[in-house]
């Protein structure tokens, strides 16, 4: 039995392990012991018969009473034990919650501490001007501040106050580093006002201060890489560096690419370097050379990277940080403002381009040394590799300038082009595939002197007159194919097609351009039929001159022009018969004036009908005046022609509508129509140098269809009866070759009176 402390402290709830760990051990020791007994009892029953029930019963009666206490000892541990357990356990975590608390208060009064610490030190560090140190313990302080805004239970009013201080801090060293920043890298710059020009940037000056003497190494100052060092801790480093770098291109850098006469001077002091733009003599050229622009722009990066930027930030120098937001602006300006420039005009002169080439080489190897460049491959060195595109693109586009310039130009000035003309073509070289042909040729040179040649002018073009911008843009279409005959292939394809972009721009540009004078101005219009069938001549041969001398693949068959020949002849032709048109609207509208040629022996109706005629010879002569020298002499022929072919159709027309023709009016029409006739073949006589034929004014009826006609009506006016009879011969004279039946019944029933002898005629006109 349990004794009555223990009983006691059981039942008051407050029964200590130790106590438990003892009666469990004796029970422990209990169970054993009877154990044993129950085996040595059994033992003996079954295994040595020895009779003993009377032991074997109070053996019984004391397992009995172990299990009781066993049962009573488990209802103990299941109901205070455990009960005891939870109290523990409440206890135990209110005391951790507790030293939790103590913790936290411990840690925060150690934020606390560190931050008066680093604001003491940072004081004390920016007086003696140890700008790193400074901004290392500002971001002490700070980091502090950090992890006490992680603790939500701080005091709100004091965590305000900490970055509060910590800001004000923050930024009063900033201005402090801007400041020493303002002194040791001083800009002298024109007012905003004044204009970019080169009289403004010779103003343009900056100082770099050393704030006390340099050492041998010629490396910045220990003062500038404590301000640069603690501006970069600070995190304000790249936007000083980005604003210095922006005035840099802005007032140095980009003026000295950009004016050839304006160079950097450089002064070197024991406290100081300074490097302003002067200007020492007016250049004559209009753009820096490559050369020059690099030497100019080392000496300034130069100067910069010994006095300024050979300071380590981190992982970088700060060379590298100004590089990268300087390089993209700069180098797209020597491209556009200098190596653009550069490019040659002639491929003879690409050769000496390579000393561009290595110069750019050079100039990036010496920033890469400085650290100002990173990579292999540069936009600039790219740019200036990449010589025989740009200069084909340069050609190309100088090309398409000086032809539009042509096209636009006046057409008025002219020059004679004759047979015996012929385009100058520069001396190309023989094709390899040509060599064999040629020595096979001349073998047939002997067999060929007997045959009878081709006539000297055969397929040449008929001498006539043509703009002088024509004839110019076809040497520039001949240089230009030239270029491409020793380029390189993509050169060479560039340019061809350039030359057939020219002709497509002239047929485009020409017509629309010079539109309203082509209508208004029959020279020009003749002109500009002769500049499309001269570029039409030699668009045929063009393509076959130079295609045996390009590369593949316009050597392959590419490289011809006969596709555009359609078009520029049906072009010339086109303006020439607009302009044809116009002209015989206005003979029309002439003759219209003349009252019908009817009751000419009213004299009103006589003068009105001899002005028209007049007039209608007076414009045929002038276009003569104007045309006879310009257009050749076949179309000349036929314009003039067709033009008189039109004037005298008009006058039969109006003749032949007359009802009575009295002899007074037949007489007046014989005169107007005589005049026709007299006058109107002069205007095919030829100039003096083209007097070696002058079959064209008796060949008038070849080019103007009703001139027999015209001529019979005339001779009709004039005849009798029996004339009229004689020369229709039955339907066989020339009357009859001229006039229907009917039209000559009708004529000479307004000629004449109705009396038996016309009857007698009427009859025979059949």
């Amino acid at each position: 039995m349990a004794s009555f402390v223990t009983e006691v402290l059981a039942s008051s709830g407050k029964l200590e392990k130790e106590d438990l760990s003892g009666k469990i051990s004796k029970m422990s020791r209990k169970v054993e012991y009877t154990k044993e007994e129950v085996c040595d009892t059994i033992n003996k029953r079954y295994n040595e018969f020895l009779p003993c029930l009377q032991g074997s019963e109070e053996l019984m009666g004391q397992v009995d009473e172990l299990s009781k206490e066993i049962d009573t000892l488990k209802t103990c541990i299941d109901s205070e034990v455990q009960e005891n357990i939870h109290v523990a356990m409440a206890e135990y975590a209110k005391l951790k919650q507790q030293l939790e608390k103590n913790t936290m208060i411990i840690s925060m009064l150690g934020h606390l501490k560190e931050f008066h610490s680093a604001m003491e030190d940072f004081n004390k560090a920016v007086l003696e001007k140890k700008y790193v140190s400074a901004a290392e313990q500002l971001q002490r302080a700070k980091a502090s501040v950090e992890s006490l805004k992680d603790w939500k239970s701080s005091e709100l009013p004091l965590l305000r106050a900490l970055s509060s201080e910590l800001t004000v801090q923050r930024e009063n060293f900033i201005y402090i580093l801007g400041d020493e920043w303002k002194r040791l890298a001083i800009w002298k710059l024109p007012s905003s006002k004044e204009p970019a020009d080169l009289k403004s940037f010779l103003k343009v000056e900056l100082n770099l201060s050393h704030g006390s003497s340099k050492n041998e190494e010629q490396k910045p100052p220990d003062l500038l890489c404590r301000v640069l060092q603690a501006l970069a801790v600070q995190g304000d480093l790249q936007h000083k560096i980005k604003l210095f770098s922006q005035i840099l291109l802005k007032n140095m850098l980009k003026p000295l690419v950009m004016y050839p006469s304006l160079s950097v001077k450089v002064t070197e002091q024991d406290d100081a370097t300074s490097l302003a733009l002067q200007c020492l003599e007016e250049s004559s050229e209009e753009r820096s050379t490559p050369s020059q622009v690099y030497s100019k722009l080392i000496l300034v990066l130069k100067t910069l990277h010994s006095n300024l930027l050979d300071v380590s930030i981190g992982d970088k120098k700060l060379s590298a940080v100004l590089g990268e937001l300087i390089w993209e602006e700069i180098s797209q300006c020597i491209i556009h403002e200098c190596l653009l420039y550069s490019i040659p005009t002639n491929s003879s002169q690409l050769e000496k381009y390579n000393t561009v080439i290595k110069e750019t080489e050079e100039f990036e190897k010496s920033l890469k040394e400085m650290q100002y460049l990173h990579g292999d491959s540069t936009d600039l060195l790219k740019y200036a590799r990449d010589v025989n595109c740009h200069f084909a693109s340069k050609k190309c586009k100088d090309v398409i300038v000086a032809a539009r310039k042509l096209m636009t130009s006046k057409m008025h000035n002219t020059v004679k082009i004759t047979p015996n003309t012929n385009v100058t073509l520069p001396k190309l070289p023989v094709p390899s595939s040509e060599v064999r042909v040629s020595q096979e040729a001349r073998k047939e040179e002997v067999m060929l002197d007997n045959v009878k040649q081709l006539a000297a002018g055969t397929l040449s073009l008929p001498a006539c007159r043509i703009s002088e911008s024509v004839q110019q843009l076809m040497e520039l279409v001949l240089n230009t194919l030239c270029e491409a005959v020793g380029s390189s292939p993509q050169c060479a394809l560039q340019l061809f097609f350039t030359v057939r972009n020219i002709f497509q721009l002239f047929y485009d540009v020409v017509p629309t351009y010079h539109k309203e004078s082509l209508l208004k101005f029959p020279h020009l219009a003749a002109i500009q039929h002769n500049n499309c069938m001269y570029l039409a001549h030699h668009l045929l041969t063009l393509g076959h001159q130079f295609r045996p001398h390009l590369p593949p693949p316009l050597s392959e068959g590419i490289a011809t022009f006969v596709d555009m020949v359609p078009g520029f002849r049906k072009l010339g032709a086109q303006c020439f018969l607009t302009q044809l048109n116009v002209q015989r609207a206005e003979l029309l509208e002439r003759l219209s004036t003349a009252r019908n040629f009817s009751n000419l022996d009213d004299e009103e109706n006589y003068i009105a009908a001899s002005k028209a005629v007049r007039q209608v010879i007076h414009q045929l002569k002038q276009l003569g005046t104007v045309w006879q020298d310009v257009l050749p002499v076949s179309i000349y022929c036929k314009a003039m022609g067709s033009l008189l072919n039109t004037a005298i159709t008009e006058v039969i027309s109006k003749i032949m509508m007359l009802e009575d023709i009295s002899s007074e009016d037949g007489e007046h029409l014989h005169t107007l129509c005589q005049t026709i006739i007299e006058e109107g073949p002069l205007v095919f006589i030829p100039l003096a140098e083209e007097n070696k034929n002058k079959k064209y004014q008796e060949e008038v009826p070849i080019y103007v269809k009703k001139w027999i006609t015209f001529k019979e009506l005339v001779i009709v006016l004039r005849a009798n009866l029996q004339e009229i009879v004689n020369r229709w011969a039955e339907g066989k004279g020339p009357l009859a070759m001229e006039f229907s039946s009917s039209e000559m019944k009708s004529l000479i029933r307004a000629l004449f009176q109705n009396t038996e002898r016309r009857a007698i005629a009427l009859t025979k006109i059949k």
